[in-house]
């Protein structure tokens, strides 16, 4: 039968100092917030023909969910329509005046 190993004191010492204590954290994440120039993208979205997500966050140098949540926002006050797409991917239109 074997028992548990004996561990010498200098062994002890070495793994306190590599435990963190709960309090302690490493580099707090920085709160992100992007303004999408509204004017900007607009002049973009009137341009196209149609428009993706993707397109408008790249012409626009802005992430992706920014992006999303403007086309959103455009498509709920009626300047733009859905004309394809599936699965969160959808191809938008500015609608004609």
């Amino acid at each position: 039968m074997a028992g548990t190993k004996k561990v010498s004191p200098s062994t002890q010492k070495d793994s306190k100092k590599g435990k963190k204590e709960k309090g302690e954290s490493g580099q707090k994440k920085a709160e992100i917030s992007i303004i999408l120039n509204e004017q900007e993208a607009t002049k973009i979205i009137q341009r196209a023909k149609v428009i993706t997500v993707h397109d408008l966050a790249r012409q626009t140098g802005v992430k992706v969910s920014a992006a999303n949540v403007f086309l959103k926002e455009s498509l709920k006050k009626g300047l733009i329509k859905r004309v394809g797409g599936f699965s969160g991917h959808y191809v938008y239109q500015p609608v004609s005046s």
